[in-house]
């Protein structure tokens, strides 16, 4: 695998943030549906389970963009640090395409792969 050049290097710190803000807003946006479903509401018990159901499916969507912004922070940490691009396992670089396609990845295909293996996932 080969490190990343200069310009690779500033086309996915522009992924990051972007991707940064793009997340935070999304969170900001989905506060309100992941908020409790109010038991007092005059509806009927379909539509209160269903507005439960809407609600929990929100809240794990909040969740995943939660653990996605926190994925993004480390690896524009990383990028400020000039340890960006490398696996936290291995150590070896990560390739272009999979950084352009996950920019905030921390592991390269391999150590994901046994990763994925080990934890049956």
């Amino acid at each position: 695998m080969v490190e990343l050049i200069e310009e690779e290097t500033a086309e996915l710190a522009a992924d990051l943030q972007s991707l940064r803000d793009e997340l935070g807003a999304l969170l900001e946006l989905s506060e309100e549906s992941a908020r409790p479903v109010d038991l007092d509401q005059p509806i009927g018990r379909l539509s209160r389970v269903d507005a439960m159901q809407q609600q929990s499916m929100a809240k794990a969507t909040r969740e995943g963009h939660r653990l996605r912004l926190d994925q993004v922070k480390l690896a524009l940490a990383a990028l400020a640090e000039d340890e960006y691009g490398l696996c936290r396992h291995c150590e070896e670089p990560i390739g272009f395409k999979r950084l352009k396609a996950r920019p905030e990845t921390p592991l390269c295909v391999a150590c994901q792969g046994r990763m994925e293996l080990k934890h049956g996932g």
